[in-house]
């Protein structure tokens, strides 16, 4: 599989868990804008992007750092540094 199929089956995942975990309506996995910046184009706080690295965590059998919270601002984001922590992890 290559790099870039890896980040989009990512991002979908992610997308499909912030919309379930955020109970977002109008919008679906394949809709929602990888690149959209959760917290000042969606208003996401920081007790719902806490829940999401909850989930993401358990979902991927990784560790969020809370002080990294700051940097998964995107879909694209949250999918890129998962793939890292998967990587470390793997190593």
């Amino acid at each position: 599989m290559s790099e870039e199929k890896g980040i989009e089956q990512h991002i979908l995942r992610i997308a499909q868990i912030v919309i379930d975990e955020l109970r977002l309506e109008d919008v679906t996995k394949e809709t929602f804008d990888p690149d959209l910046d959760l917290v000042d184009e969606l208003g996401i706080d920081s007790m719902d992007l806490a829940t999401v690295a909850l989930v993401l965590q358990d979902e991927y059998g990784v560790s969020i750092d809370e002080d990294d919270y700051p940097k998964l601002k995107t879909l694209r984001l949250i999918a890129e540094y998962i793939r890292t922590r998967l990587q470390e992890k793997a190593a």
